[in-house]
């Protein structure tokens, strides 16, 4: 399956993803049918190796998969992109746990990356313990990871920098407990569930330590910063939702007549204004987010690492791309005025989506400060850039 046709799946698919939204959202997941369908389209492979049977798709064509599904829904988008960067651990697994956690296509993974459990060192396993939570997407997942501190012998074991080891470590989602805590103002069709593990024994070969391991299979896709990939992923839900903002609004202007108004409002000027500086945000941000993973796809296919200045330059691109995206849903909102506040509109519900997306700490304020510092060049902690 190459690239290409999933995205003409995934534009198959849109329709009836827009059509479900509500239902999507009132079932606080992404109905199981769905996900099967997603599944079956690749979308959840668009990032595991080809020498596994994945995708392994170039960055821009996965993300404007991900733009597309976010644009149709954003719990949509967002459990998509969710489920296909969960792939990214098969490029850095040994071969034969690689194959066991991904080697059926119709797999979905999921997972925290945050190191919020403890991971006690007993001969050749973890005994994995600990919750997590923003599990989005579990509850369609056959196998589940999550972050971890190893401990061994009561002591957190210090790696070679001196800091506490944390590694991934990856389970049958049979053998974790999902505790239903998601009630949400926004993205609320995520099902972005609690995940705890009570003693759960894995293998020390089936975890991953994505701060200091290699890849050990695959291309240049696979030279980016893991957490980068992430980032630029929830960037592409963002520049989906405003699109979809964009265009409810256009389609809305030409039959809404404002109160006290004869005429559309596509006819005044201070919407025709306001619409195409939301249109320029989109664009700009757009076209920033493009050319920063093009210029990395490039240095990464020429054999080399990508450096600190290029790493710093993608996370700004996601920063920007999902913090721009939340403003322009904010200037639809406004444009819309009363038409936006009723439930089975799909503005609000974009509105709430984009604003929760900015939440996550992979896209938050603070990673102004630290691409910033790496753009001045000064001694920056690159670890999760």
């Amino acid at each position: 399956m190459t690239p290409a046709r999933v995205l003409a799946a995934a534009r198959d698919l849109a329709p009836t993803i827009a059509a479900r939204a509500a239902e999507v959202e009132a079932a606080r997941r992404l109905p199981a049918d769905l996900a099967r369908q997603m599944a079956e389209a690749g979308i959840f492979r668009l990032v595991i190796p080809r020498a596994l049977g994945g995708i392994e798709a170039p960055p821009n064509e996965y993300f404007d998969i991900v733009r597309l599904l976010a644009q149709a829904d954003g719990s949509v988008g967002w459990c998509a992109m969710i489920g296909a960067t969960s792939g990214l651990p098969a490029a850095y697994l040994p071969k034969a746990e690689a194959a066991e956690v991904y080697g059926d296509p119709l797999t979905i993974t999921g997972g925290v990356y945050a190191p919020t459990a403890k991971a006690v060192l007993k001969g050749d396993s973890y005994h994995l313990a600990g919750k997590w939570k923003w599990a989005s997407g579990s509850q369609n997942c056959r196998w589940l990871m999550g972050g971890a501190v190893v401990l061994q012998d009561g002591q957190p074991v210090l790696g070679a920098n001196g800091a506490p080891e944390t590694r991934m470590l990856f389970f049958p989602a049979g053998e974790a407990t999902l505790h239903d805590t998601w009630y949400a103002a926004g993205l609320a069709g995520t099902g972005s569930l609690d995940v705890e593990a009570r003693d759960v024994v894995v293998p020390v070969a089936r975890s991953v330590a994505l701060s200091s391991d290699k890849p050990v299979r695959g291309g240049p896709l696979y030279a980016f910063p893991v957490f980068g990939l992430l980032a630029l992923s929830i960037g592409a839900v963002g520049l989906g939702l405003a699109r979809g903002a964009l265009d409810d609004v256009r389609e809305l202007s030409g039959v809404r007549v404002p109160m006290g108004s004869r005429r559309p409002m596509a006819e005044r000027a201070t919407v025709q204004a306001a619409y195409a500086e939301a249109e320029a945000l989109y664009r700009a941000a757009a076209a920033f987010f493009e050319n920063a993973v093009a210029r990395a796809y490039a240095a990464a296919s020429n054999g080399g690492a990508l450096d600190t200045a290029l790493r710093a330059e993608l996370r700004l691109a996601a920063t920007h791309a999902t913090r721009t995206g939340a403003k322009v849903t904010q200037i639809c909102w406004d444009l819309a005025g009363g038409s936006a506040v009723f439930r089975d509109g799909t503005l609000q519900r974009r509105f709430r989506d984009a604003h929760v997306a900015t939440q996550h700490m992979m896209i938050a304020p603070a990673t102004y400060e630290l691409t910033g510092r790496a753009l001045l060049g000064l001694p920056t902690d690159t670890t999760t850039l």
